[in-house]
């Protein structure tokens, strides 16, 4: 599946998955923004980080339910 059509209909879904791992302000970027996402691509987001601690667990627990949740490789960066 490419990561722009995972994504469809899922914007509140990710928002709130983001929030959970007290991360905030989800944004989309790479190929699936340029439109060159193909089936395989991963999904690329930027998260801003929130009040607690930003480890690379938290952000590798927030990867692994966002690519549970929408069935495509996710990789999130701060």
């Amino acid at each position: 599946m490419r990561p722009s059509d995972a994504i469809k209909d899922k914007h509140a879904i990710i928002r709130l998955i983001v929030d959970k791992h007290g991360f905030s302000n989800p944004k989309i970027y790479g190929s699936v923004v340029r439109g060159e996402d193909h089936e395989g691509s991963d999904l690329d987001v930027l998260v801003e980080r929130g009040a607690g601690r930003c480890t690379l667990i938290t952000i590798g627990r927030l990867c692994e339910e966002l690519s549970e949740v929408l069935g495509v490789a996710v990789d999130v960066k701060t």
